[in-house]
């Protein structure tokens, strides 16, 4: 995973999932700068309420808090 901090993002990729533990979606995100900037990270989300297709290209925040990410959209 990637460091810690708060990252400029875009999703690239959104795969929507079901599971015994319900629905998830696995968002890939490209990060648009600093040092690990065209990186791509891989987060599987719990609470996105939009399908795949209005996630693509949607611009992102993302934060890693001790290893943890957590993704907020901008919509």
């Amino acid at each position: 995973m990637i460091e810690d901090g708060i990252y400029e993002a875009l999703v690239v990729e959104a795969e929507e999932q079901t599971d015994e533990h319900g629905r998830t979606m696995a968002l890939e995100l490209t990060i648009l700068s600093g040092p690990r900037r065209g990186d791509v990270v891989r987060v599987v989300t719990t609470d996105q309420e939009l399908d795949e297709l209005e996630l693509l290209a949607m611009p992102a925040t993302l934060t890693v808090v001790d290893g943890r990410p957590s993704v907020r959209l901008e919509r």
